[in-house]
């Protein structure tokens, strides 16, 4: 079944704002079946959004527009959506009623423009949007094809597609499709080299199954796809195919299942009952970031010391200042003394550490930008290692985050 995205919003087009919806909704509605065959992206004006329907409604059982239901003259989304489909715009009660909820929670004071939002197409199904004052809007035509209106904001836009518009596509449509995935996260190899290794793998897959590469920085997520009829065996062709890659590539699997860095490290430390805490100089909180956005993350991750200058180095992780004197704040013995530093003082038995030159300036010949060490604390002991990661300042502190937290899985999967 195929599937449309319109992003609707002049400050998506200028680069003001940054679309995260279309990418979201593809996420969450390929498992169910539905297969992304395009995304347009479209200024508020009449013409734009009334072309980009036409032209994604010809081809695509469902269409899902995002933006353009605000409060402000140039959201003009619903009207357009109440000229194509017809009806006349009513006033929504229910909708009212979930705005003046929305009001009084946030504790604003209702205006007359945002009550207006509870008019409506009286040709659509509305779903309430209890995340926000938009109302969500399910069109459908004749020939069965359905237009789903969200809100531009990416909260109410994630927030809903999970908590109803997924599961009322499933039951309007009730697919017949087995759509399966199963995911192992690669480290230690890369792109090139792994396809090569899996050339013969892959040519001998059933014809329903489908092998993709998905590289970020550090990581290879290797994602088995699988498409056929319920009942059809399918899923056993597809677990499989799973037993067989993972065989493949064993030496070089760091996580079974989808997961980012923090995820595949805490996953790591909470299997082995440990505790883990991190000091950071060039990141600057970056893994404390990654880690604390993984909910649940409180029974292994006691903390984070942000060490950014000498002094907290010396004054709270207890590093020798005679060492920061002698090696320098990036080198090997400072980002040590740094792990095993914070490991000490929160009382855990696993720790991370990192000190380098994010840039755009302070590099040397000798220590050029880019440089990072890093060290891992594991009850077996303490490693460390340097590296140097090209690009710009936020590239390098990425970068160098996902290793410090790959390190860590690694040095735990090697005990």
């Amino acid at each position: 079944m195929k599937l449309s995205i319109i992003v609707i919003g002049d400050e998506i087009l200028i680069g003001q704002v940054t679309d995260t919806n279309s990418g979201f909704i593809s996420r969450s509605l390929g498992p169910l079946g539905w297969e992304t065959v395009r995304v347009v992206t479209v200024a508020d004006k009449a013409d734009d959004i009334r072309c980009a329907i036409d032209l994604c409604m010809a081809d695509s059982e469902l269409v899902i527009t995002t933006g353009g239901l605000g409060p402000t003259k140039d959201d003009i989304t619903k009207t357009e959506l109440c000229k194509i489909f017809g009806g006349t715009m009513v006033f929504d009660k229910e909708v009212a009623e979930n705005i003046r909820e929305v009001f009084a929670i946030r504790q604003l004071q209702m205006n007359p423009l945002t009550e207006a939002q509870a008019m409506v197409p009286s040709s659509c199904k509305v779903i309430q949007n209890r995340l926000g004052t938009a109302p969500i809007m399910w069109f459908e035509r004749a020939d069965g094809h359905v237009l789903i209106a969200m809100p531009g904001v990416p909260f109410e836009t994630e927030g809903m597609m999970i908590r109803a518009v997924a599961g009322e596509i499933s039951s309007h449509f009730s697919p017949k499709v087995y759509i399966g995935h199963k995911v192992v996260m690669i480290t230690g190899i890369t792109e090139s080299a792994l396809a090569q290794k899996l050339d013969k793998f892959e040519s001998e897959l059933p014809s329903a199954i489908h092998l993709a590469y998905l590289p970020t920085p550090g990581l290879i997520r290797l994602r088995l796809d699988a498409t056929g009829t319920e009942g059809d065996g399918t899923d056993i062709k597809l677990s499989e195919a799973y037993e067989r890659l993972c065989q493949e590539t064993a030496p070089y699997i760091i996580y079974k299942g989808d997961g980012n860095a923090a995820e595949i490290a805490l996953s790591a430390v909470r299997s082995l009952g440990l505790h883990l805490a991190s000091a950071e100089s060039c990141t600057g909180g970056n893994i404390a970031h990654s880690i604390t956005s993984i909910a649940g993350c409180s029974d292994v991750y006691a903390g984070s010391v942000v060490s950014y200058a000498n002094s907290v180095k010396t004054n709270v992780l207890g590093v020798d200042r005679e060492l920061i004197e002698r090696h320098g704040a990036v080198s090997r013995e400072v980002v040590t003394a740094m792990a095993e530093g914070v490991a000490r003082l929160m009382n855990v038995e696993c720790a991370v550490a990192t000190s380098g030159i994010a840039g755009p300036d302070g590099g040397s010949a000798e220590k050029p930008v880019g440089t990072v060490w890093t060290a891992v604390v594991t009850p077996n002991g303490t490693e460390a290692f340097v590296k140097r990661y090209p690009g710009n300042r936020s590239r390098v502190i990425e970068r160098a985050s996902t290793e410090a937290l790959l390190a860590l899985a690694k040095a735990l999967k090697n005990d």
